[in-house]
């Protein structure tokens, strides 16, 4: 997608519907706005985004930053490739796909079962693959910067003969380089191939796949609140300190996917789709990580005791999309409608142990690389196959549209614990359902209401080694979008109220799953994106989000951790046209965060924090020269808490210099 400004999308809907004709808050981010802002990942990309946040535990952590959507974390369920849903373990997931790899990121916010089955309540993530063009182009990249960050990547393709009915892509990046944390690298190779065949004017098969090789550490340090969020007799642990051993902490991953996306008109009302995909990962981690102070005494010296987990985690998962859609006349209606059978196979085997180490002094740490193994703590198999039967009706009378849409699911999951040598089956299923009006003005203002529905079964167990119910959602949201005439521009605004029940929860200091009750998510969202005059682009976001526990045994009336009530960002690049500094382009942006409670029971919270970025960039013919600077004035600040034991560190400055050539 070329521009700033994203007009369509076929998340909401999956029929490619114009954002101003789609009942339900959409917000996608371009590759242009990937580019201008220099995001090295996707959570890094979706910070100016309203109701968002993809690096809820700060940024220096790549592989699993978390991703919130409307105060609820959609880290494990709300990943999708290409509308195929992305699997998650307990212990490892797909939010650290590489973001060069993809057109674009789509953020549909709410329930959306009725599209895709199984998805959390908050919303989905949507990553769009680059696929191939019918013109010929390439362009390659090196860059550097903080944290001894090296990286080259490289974007080529085009037609593969003169007819343009074979066309190919190849993306790559390969990076070696660190983390503001001490002892922690970053280093990846990313390669994703794409070739799309046109045997006759109704039929376009894309062959795709990629592959990711991981090797990094721990970013994520588990920090207590003192000497984090408010000082520690007046210290405070540098935002550099590494809680773990050098010689024992790692998190190595290796994932790969392969699939096609195959679309056959078979007449003028009627076309076929079917999108089908295979996903593989396998991750090896190990990690000593912080229990906090046992006792004032500690506090007062500053040591923190640790403890440890090692293991492997292994996902296989097979997904497919048949979709019939079909556009018709009745009377004084005209429908498009879309008929759909999706089918998706998910196994996960997760091994782990524990490990025994000292305490460490968080202000002039020592590090021993002794330890203990403790034993096995967990050996599970999980396997889930869920089908899907789903219909949509997008009814036009005029400026007036109706979406009706509904969905029958069937979800089997079996679970073998071989440390407990125990097993168990559990079946569910849901009906779910969705419906909206809109009325679409002459100037551009579509005001609308929509009600949408989610069911999740979950992967997961808890302390007993029982598999969890699954959870549910329901949304209902109104708002209004403006798309102004002669100018390219989209302008959001909704509230929405939203409840999540059997909500899955990963409490300190086991982090085991557990399902306490309800949460009711209440807000107003306001995004706007433009590119005012040529090489002039704007991007605004603003959310207001009320969280509160609602069912719980303990916790009713308290806000979840690490949803701020207020989120404001705002971005601005400016290229100029003309003159002898003409390709100078300058671009900078500001992002604030309201303040958190640090823990379930809201007894401290995590101050708010603002942060600037900025850009410079010079395009001179081909060449591109550019420096992308993150939290321009250092800030220190928290990031997340969720509890006495697990604060996180934002990233501090960051700065990349990139230079790519385009052909």
């Amino acid at each position: 997608m070329r521009g700033f400004v994203a007009t369509r999308s076929g998340t909401g809907t999956k029929t490619d519907t114009p954002i101003i004709e789609t009942p339900q808050s959409i917000s996608v981010v371009t590759t242009d706005q990937i580019k201008n802002q220099g995001a090295e990942s996707v959570g890094a990309a979706l910070r100016y985004t309203a109701g968002v946040s993809g690096d809820v535990n700060g940024g220096s952590d790549t592989r699993f930053g978390g991703l919130q959507i409307r105060g609820f974390d959609m880290t494990m369920p709300g990943l999708y490739l290409d509308g195929l849903r992305l699997p998650s373990s307990r212990y490892v997931h797909f939010l650290g796909l590489e973001p060069y790899g993809a057109e674009r990121l789509e953020v549909l916010k709410g329930p959306s079962s009725v599209m895709y089955g199984g998805s959390g309540t908050g919303g989905i993530l949507n990553y769009v693959s680059k696929l191939p063009t019918a013109y010929q182009f390439g362009e390659v990249s090196v860059s550097g910067g903080s944290f001894n960050r090296y990286q080259g990547q490289f974007d080529v393709g085009g037609p593969a003969n003169k007819e343009g009915t074979v066309l190919w892509r190849l993306t790559g990046v390969v990076r070696d380089g660190e983390t503001q944390v001490d002892f922690t690298k970053d280093n990846r190779v990313f390669i994703a191939p794409a070739v799309t065949f046109k045997p006759n004017d109704a039929t376009t098969i894309t062959l795709l796949a990629n592959y990711q090789k991981d090797t990094a550490g721990w970013g994520l340090q588990f920090l207590p609140p003192s000497g984090t969020v408010f000082p520690n007799n007046g210290r405070i642990i540098p935002n550099t300190f590494f809680g773990g051993e050098p010689n024992f902490n790692r998190f190595d991953t290796e994932l790969a996917t392969a699939g096609y996306l195959l679309s056959h008109d078979l007449n003028e009302a009627l076309t076929f789709r079917q999108n089908l995909r295979y996903a593989w990962m396998h991750n090896e981690q190990q990690s000593f990580y912080g229990l906090g102070y046992l006792s004032a005494a500690d506090e007062a010296a500053g040591l923190m005791s640790r403890a440890g987990s090692g293991g492997a985690s292994t996902i296989n998962s097979f997904a497919v999309d048949n979709q019939l859609q079909g556009k018709f006349v009745t009377g004084i209606l005209s429908h498009t409608t879309l008929f759909g059978i999706d089918y998706r196979n998910t196994s996960f085997r997760d091994t782990a142990s524990t490990y025994s180490t000292g305490k460490i002094n968080v202000f002039a740490p020592v590090y021993t690389n002794t330890w203990t193994n403790l034993g096995p703590s967990d050996d599970l198999n999980i396997k889930q196959s869920q089908i899907g039967f789903y219909a949509q009706d997008q009814i036009k009378l005029g400026r007036l549209s109706f979406l009706l849409g509904a969905r029958q699911d069937f979800a089997t999951t079996d679970l073998n614990d071989f440390l407990l040598r125990s097993s168990a089956t559990a079946d569910a299923s849901a009906f779910t359902r969705r419906a909206a009006v809109m009325y679409n003005f002459d100037n551009g203002v579509a005001p609308y209401f929509s009600y949408a529905e989610s069911f999740l079964p979950v992967l997961n167990t808890n302390a007993a080694g029982e598999l969890l119910k699954p959870e549910t959602g329901v949304q209902y949201e109104v708002g209004v979008k403006y798309q102004p005439v002669g100018i390219n521009a989209l302008i959001t605004l909704a509230a929405f109220d939203l409840t999540r029940s059997n909500v899955v929860t990963f409490a300190p200091p086991t982090y085991t799953a557990e399902q306490r009750g309800q949460v009711n998510s209440r807000g107003i969202e306001l995004e706007g994106t433009a590119t005012l005059t040529e090489g002039f682009n704007v991007r605004g976001a603003y959310s207001y989000i009320d969280a509160v526990v609602t069912q719980d045994p303990v916790n009713v009336g308290k806000a979840p951790t690490t949803v701020p009530l207020n989120r404001f960002a705002l971005w601005s690049d400016y290229t100029l046209q003309s003159g002898a500094l003409a390709g100078v382009q300058v671009g900078g942006g500001v992002r604030y965060v309201g303040s958190t409670f640090g823990d379930d029971a809201n007894t401290f919270k995590v101050p708010a924090s603002t942060a600037f970025d900025a850009l410079l960039a010079y395009t001179k013919g081909n060449y591109r020269l550019a420096l992308n600077v993150t939290n321009v004035a250092d800030t220190r600040y928290v990031a997340a808490c969720y509890g006495y034991t697990s604060c996180f560190y934002a990233e501090g400055r960051k700065a990349i210099a990139k230079l790519t050539y385009r052909w």
